[in-house]
């Protein structure tokens, strides 16, 4: 995942920085979770869903992308369409991440799908919070990732992930809160005048 976004948004890139830096305020001073490892995960994370060919990755046996969790589901299970644990530990990490952005940054879509009577809408059942914690679990159960050009994080990086799975959707909750504040008129003028 980070591979391709490394190649295109460089580590010192504005972006990189603005994720990074919100990140690890809000993550130490509004949480209390001062955890790098965790701060860097999410930043990255950001950064990555930017684009929104990364926010849909992963692609099914078709090559066509796919968008529903409950397809993503279906795309992790070794018994059906994953065809290896690797590629059920990739779909799982992604399942963890995508359900994490979404209940963070925009808890409005699921609120949504879930009240606006979208029973059409193939997410209409699923539970973005468990379903998150649960294949982040997964994650940290499958051990260290295969060998690949890009370091990959270590399972107890998704073990906290799984467990605090609540508070990064919070944290992430106000990362938009701050971004939305920094895309203000009046906080962009003020910040003209004290510069």
């Amino acid at each position: 995942m980070g591979a391709l976004m490394d190649a295109q948004i460089p580590e010192h890139h504005p972006l990189r920085q603005l994720f990074g830096g919100l990140a690890e305020k809000v993550f130490a001073e509004k949480l209390g979770w001062p955890d790098f490892k965790v701060t860097e995960y999410v930043s990255t994370l950001l950064v990555d869903f930017t684009r929104s060919d990364q926010l849909y990755r992963i692609k099914n046996s078709r090559g066509a992308s796919v968008e529903a969790v409950v397809e993503l589901l279906y795309e992790s299970e070794v018994t059906l369409d994953a065809g290896s644990f690797e590629r059920e530990r990739e779909v799982h990490r992604h399942i963890g991440d995508f359900t994490l952005f979404m209940a963070g940054l925009f808890p409005e879509y699921l609120k949504r799908i879930k009240t606006a009577n979208l029973v059409y809408h193939k997410d209409f059942l699923i539970d973005y919070i468990k379903t998150g914690k649960r294949s982040y679990r997964m994650v940290a159960e499958f051990g260290d990732a295969p060998e690949t050009a890009e370091p990959q994080p270590s399972p107890p990086l998704f073990r906290k992930l799984a467990e605090n799975f609540e508070l990064c959707v919070l944290g992430l909750g106000y990362i938009r809160g701050d971004l939305d504040r920094l895309q203000d008129p009046q906080y962009q003028q003020a910040r003209r005048l004290l510069n």
